[in-house]
């Protein structure tokens, strides 16, 4: 589980960092990230009914959170980043991990450069 201020929580910021963030696509999942004001880099994951039903869905978040502790603290101070899981994610288990960190890259070396 992810501490608590490191959780995104409200579907508004969720909106925002979808619709306004920089993105990073790979076959299983999106990778949504926005600058904002403060301190605490905080994550939000999106798994729709596309992916499986409430088991497989919940099975893929809980991979994701776990594979997501240790980027948390590579990513740009103040960025909210929203995880999007593709069905892929569900199938394609094995890829999930190599997807996120590549995309998780991706998305900070974007969100960085937009800063700049």
């Amino acid at each position: 589980m992810l501490p608590a201020p490191n959780r995104l929580r409200s579907s508004a910021d969720f909106a925002r960092t979808v619709r306004g963030g920089v993105r990073a696509g790979r076959p299983t999942l999106v990778v949504h990230a926005l600058l904002r004001d403060g301190n605490m880099t905080r994550v939000g994951f999106v798994v729709s009914k596309a992916v499986g039903g409430a088991v497989v869905r919940n099975r893929v978040k809980r991979r994701l959170r776990a594979m997501i502790r240790p980027l948390v603290s590579t990513a740009t101070t103040g960025c909210d980043v929203v995880v999007r899981a593709l069905p892929a994610a569900a199938t394609e288990p094995g890829r999930v991990a190599d997807d996120l960190a590549g995309a998780w890259d991706a998305a900070c070396r974007k969100v960085n450069g937009a800063t700049s």
